[in-house]
């Protein structure tokens, strides 16, 4: 009980406030430092919070199928690019997840890529950064399975796999007449 009296009449002495009137000064002051301070923000983090508020606001571009080749360069290297990742062939848009799947995020490793065996693996091996979900166990498919209707939940399907282009309908008909005229 000491100690406490010692405090209150060592606040009384250097404030001329009571106790009670200069913790409550000192908790207003505080609140308003905070508020204060977060209407400022650092160049830096203004331009980076910008960018990502942009990639948020972005709407997702339907990509259509294509082959791994061409989903590679969506890994987030190129910030006006949309940030790619494929699960079980289906290709989302994990844009506006950057801080997780771009560049430097914890599962950066898994854009441009369709990384359906690594997830159900839950491995971050470079050897299962692939589609191949052959050989897997049923509790492990049962994880993909999981992390696949996440990505339907929270992602917008830009595209679909495939494992080579066709042939549009135009260049079919091209070739038939080429064949014919010889």
């Amino acid at each position: 009980m000491g100690l406490y009296t010692t405090i209150t009449d060592a606040i009384n002495q250097y404030t001329g406030l009571s106790p009670a009137a200069f913790f409550t000064i000192s908790a207003m002051m505080y609140v308003v430092y905070k508020i204060v301070s977060g209407m400022f923000v650092a160049a830096d983090a203004y331009v980076e919070v910008k960018r990502e508020q942009q990639v948020m606001m972005r709407e997702p571009v339907q990509i259509g199928d294509i082959t791994e080749d061409e989903l590679r360069p969506y890994d987030g290297s190129d910030p006006n690019k949309p940030l790619l990742m494929a699960i079980k062939g289906k290709i989302y848009d994990v844009s506006r997840s950057r801080m997780f799947y771009g560049p430097g995020g914890p599962y950066a490793l898994f854009a441009g890529r369709d990384a359906s065996r690594a997830l159900a693996l839950m491995s971050f091996e470079p050897s299962d950064l692939t589609g191949n979900i052959d050989g897997l166990e049923p509790s492990e498919l049962e994880v993909l399975e999981d992390w696949e209707a996440k990505f339907e939940e929270k992602y917008v399907k830009v595209g679909q796999l495939v494992s080579e282009k066709t042939s549009t309908l135009v260049d079919d008909k091209v070739d038939e007449d080429h064949t014919k005229e010889e």
